[in-house]
């Protein structure tokens, strides 16, 4: 049932983020907007993502769904900082879906914050983001969506070892991703997926390769969200 419905989400991709592109166009960020009205869950969340690469050392990786959580506003969402810190763009609508990997012994919760922002407000906190290297502090970490019955249930605010946050310039949407080890253990010093990814790192998240199923899971999803923009972009209005 969750494949043939349509949620409240939103879109992303490594070509809208803030990556230093001029002029975001008016078609991408309206585009960008109306999806998450019109986009079915198994497009925007697939059942089933393969991480070819993606996991340490260039290892393969394989994602199931095992949650995907109703479209809701913020409220409860995130930490009382981070909602600070996010609400200059507001919160039309957010999407949470919640994977595990091949063997269960990981979770990882994608998020997709639909804004009421323009690219002007957009581009601002992605400034702040990229200036104040907030997607590296860990009083700003998203939380997880965690599902009674699944791999996720124990997946809690204790249990979060790496992030990855994302503000987009193209698209009034903020995504992340934040992992956890799926037997509920809590983590004393969680790591930014960027640091947990690098060469030589040494915390419990990064010798898991909690930062790999962080950063290879959105990297994953932002791609084929990026694809649906494509896609509405070009049908005939």
């Amino acid at each position: 049932m969750l494949g043939l419905g349509l949620i409240g989400g939103a879109v992303t991709g490594s070509w809208l983020t803030d990556d230093g592109a001029d002029d975001p166009t008016g078609d991408h960020f309206a585009t960008a907007g109306a999806l998450w009205h019109n986009a079915p869950v198994d497009q925007l969340f697939p059942p089933t993502v393969q991480g070819t690469g993606a996991g340490p050392g260039g290892a393969d990786r394989t994602w199931t769904r095992i949650a995907v959580a109703p479209d809701t506003g913020c409220a409860h969402a995130f930490d009382p900082l981070l909602s600070k810190v996010l609400a200059p763009v507001g919160c039309q609508r957010l999407l949470r879906a919640t994977y595990t990997d091949a063997t269960q012994s990981y979770v990882t919760t994608v998020g997709l914050l639909f804004t009421k922002a323009d690219p002007a407000a957009m581009s601002a906190l992605a400034h702040r983001f990229r200036t104040e290297r907030l997607d590296r502090r860990a009083d700003l970490m998203p939380r997880p969506y965690a599902a009674e019955g699944t791999a996720s249930a124990g997946f809690g605010d204790g249990q979060r070892a790496s992030w990855t946050v994302s503000v987009l310039t193209d698209a009034p949407v903020v995504a992340y991703a934040v992992s956890g080890w799926a037997d509920g253990r809590s983590v004393d010093a969680p790591q930014p997926a960027a640091d947990a990814v690098s060469a030589g790192a040494t915390t419990a998240p990064a010798q898991a390769g909690l930062g790999n199923e962080a950063q290879g899971l959105a990297d994953r999803i932002e791609r084929r969200l990026r694809q649906s923009i494509g896609t509405a972009t070009e049908k005939p209005s």
